[in-house]
């Protein structure tokens, strides 16, 4: 309540998502496909050869871990976000759509790949159960994963109207 915030201060409930899939999603949603697109290349470059970009470090080994597939993910959601939300006129309802529609390509590649790690047992996986392992990667991000959606949309909707596109 706010009232009580100056005796117990502000709490704050997690998301339990990173900000990566909302700056993948604002990146198609203001550059277009291509620039979404090689952001998106650029940033998977640079997590894999030189900086711990991603959630839980970086480096080569990294496409070892269960979360890889969503990453490499991030290039085609990007593009495809970038596309639909230059295919139409900007309205707040498009833009919501094309971040939607991004955030389902990521899953898509995300659970494609982690059904290739846990079939080839390439790397040591969090745990044996192909269920729990979709459960952990794709099911329980989602509902903060769609609020980030909302909160794309309606930044690149503010974000374009003020730049005059």
């Amino acid at each position: 309540m706010p009232w009580t915030w100056t005796e117990q201060g502000v709490n704050s409930l997690p998301l339990g998502v990173t900000f990566q899939v909302g700056a993948v999603l604002l990146t198609g949603c203001m550059g277009g496909k291509n620039a979404g697109f090689l952001a998106q290349v650029a940033y998977v470059f640079l997590g894999l050869f030189w900086y711990p970009v991603f959630a839980q470090g970086g480096g080569l080994q990294y496409w070892q871990q269960p979360s890889f597939g969503y990453i490499l993910g991030f290039m085609p959601g990007a593009w495809v976000c970038g596309w639909l939300a230059f295919h139409r006129r900007t309205k707040i309802e498009v833009l919501g759509i094309s971040a939607a529609a991004g955030l389902l390509i990521i899953h898509g590649c995300g659970l494609i790949y982690l059904l290739g790690l846990w079939f080839l047992s390439s790397s040591e996986l969090p745990s044996d159960n192909l269920f729990d392992l979709i459960i952990n990667y794709s099911v329980e991000p989602i509902p903060g994963q769609l609020v980030v959606v909302c909160v794309v949309a309606v930044i690149a909707f503010i974000l374009r109207h003020i730049l005059f596109y």
